[in-house]
């Protein structure tokens, strides 16, 4: 058991990931349905259910980083404190995040574990070790061992060494600190423009100290190219192992009006349709399939009409609900086929921006959206352009 007052963990989450390939710094990414931040802060809340966690984000990541947060378990989210900002270095970031642990009495701890975001499967026998370590030697870091053979090379290339294997170790976070020891170390480390060590073992071994290594977990893989993301978003729907279907169906009349919203995107017509909200046919119909996948009732039950607030509502508001209950409950959406009914107006011609706005909304790759149209051979309501109808079939992945 950690006491409460025991243990902070530190996550580094300021860096800009450029080894990952173009787009968002890799700590915000989405994997397997939220962003790769959510995945590690959730893995340690629950690895050290007593443990406080401090994030050291950017500067700039300010909405990000609350947008990760937002989507975690109810019940979790308050032993997280706010984010303080980095430096320019990993050095600098965590140094300010121990500075601010040091100025709040309620965050300041006996022990520190300092983690990376871009690991995000750490364990509780992995957290319970290092926080063991760390009261038995002051410093302490995982470690496995290597299993290639390493050789020390000279600027041409040339092998000048090869170390005992046997000696050699892989190292991994969190790296687990005595406080008080790493924050001297670092302290003393800016004071004398030691600034290019690469991890605090580093800073703790040039400020004289002993650092032992534990056994880390072959599992505890850091995610540093655009390969480690596809890898670790295969091992994370992995564990999805609770596949659900849901299907959604929703019709409206046309109105007087000179466009349709379809999917959140505004699409010019003739008409308009008409219903309480912003009467987006195929909003509505996707929405109720992920509620049906959770078996959480309707939009009806959700955002009833008899409630004057939705009067008018854009219903990218109720899509982006269902979706956040799926993640909201670990799970991922895996695919969202829809398919629209009307004479008119032609969805060809706009398939792919209503895709991208779906995706867009519900927090997905698009290439998890599908969407299709057809027409009644002028059969029925939609026939003779009275309406039109969506069909929608929702999967998605949940947690066993």
């Amino acid at each position: 058991m950690i006491a409460g007052s025991e243990l902070t963990i530190l996550v580094v989450a300021a860096g800009r990931g450029s080894r990952a390939g173009e787009g968002l710094p890799k700590q915000y990414r989405s994997l397997a349905g939220r962003p790769l931040l959510a995945h590690s802060l959730s893995a340690l809340l629950r690895a050290a259910p007593h443990a406080r966690i401090l994030t050291v984000i950017h500067k700039d990541d300010l909405e990000l980083y609350r947008e990760s947060v937002a989507g975690l378990e109810a019940g979790l989210e308050g032993r997280l404190k706010d984010p303080v900002y980095g430096g320019n270095t990993r050095q600098a970031s965590v140094r300010a995040g121990l500075e601010a642990m040091d100025s709040d009495a309620a965050l300041r701890p006996e022990y520190v574990l300092i983690q990376d975001a871009a690991r995000l499967f750490a364990s509780e026998s992995l957290i319970l070790r290092a926080l063991a370590a760390a009261k038995t030697y002051g410093a302490a870091i995982p470690g496995i061992a290597v299993t290639d053979t390493i050789k020390e090379v000279d600027a041409e290339g040339a092998i000048v060494a090869t170390p005992a294997r046997a000696r050699l170790r892989g190292v991994q976070t969190p790296q687990a600190f005595r406080f008080d020891l790493i924050l001297a170390a670092h302290r003393k480390a800016a004071a004398e423009g030691q600034n290019d060590l690469t991890d605090d073992a580093a800073i703790a071994e040039w400020a004289g100290r002993r650092v032992h290594v534990f056994e880390g977990e072959a599992g505890n893989m850091k995610v540093t190219s655009a390969e480690d993301l596809a890898l670790a978003e295969a091992r994370l729907i992995r564990d999805l192992q609770d596949i659900r279907t849901g299907q959604g169906y929703d019709v409206h009349a046309f109105g007087p009006g000179d466009h349709v919203w379809l999917g959140g995107l505004r699409i010019t017509h003739d008409h308009g349709l008409v219903g309480h909200s912003d009467a987006d046919v195929l909003s509505h119909a996707i929405t109720d399939a992920l509620l049906g996948a959770l078996a959480e009732g309707d939009i009806g039950s959700h955002f009833p009409p008899s409630d004057p607030q939705w009067r008018g509502a854009a219903s990218k508001i109720f899509l982006a609900a269902a979706a956040k209950k799926v993640r909201a409950r670990g799970g991922m959406i895996a695919h969202i086929d829809a398919t629209l009914a009307c004479e008119r107006p032609k969805i060809g011609p706009h398939r792919d921006a209503i895709r991208a706005s779906i995706a867009s909304i519900a927090e997905i790759p698009v290439s998890r959206v599908a969407i299709k149209a057809t027409t009644t051979e002028r059969l029925g309501f939609t026939g003779r352009e009275e309406g039109m109808a969506a069909l929608a079939i929702a999967t998605v992945r949940l947690p066993l």
